[in-house]
């Protein structure tokens, strides 16, 4: 079990950006949230295996988005940490 903090850059507010991060989270089996940050990011909260927050975090930043994902990312910075206990579903923020 990982945890991670993801902070997205780029054009992710207002566009859907969080949940389609919620929906593909879920889809790899993950929890934690996606919220707005008051300078624009979009910080991502993801606790589950190692290999499913490495897919989500491709697919935060791929480009061009095979999964139809909206706005456009510019950056991407991961800080790993340890899990946090109580966590469950995955909720935008």
């Amino acid at each position: 079990m990982n945890r991670a903090l993801i902070f997205v850059r780029g054009r992710v507010q207002g566009v859907g950006f969080r949940w389609w991060t919620r929906a593909r989270a879920l889809e790899l089996g993950l929890v934690g949230h996606a919220r707005n940050l008051p300078d624009g990011r979009v910080e991502v909260n993801a606790q589950g295996p190692q290999e499913s927050i490495q897919a989500l975090i491709e697919l935060l930043g791929e480009e061009t988005s095979l999964r139809s994902r909206p706005g456009h990312v510019s950056g991407i910075t991961v800080q790993w940490h340890e899990p946090t206990d109580g966590l469950s579903g995955f909720r935008e923020r």
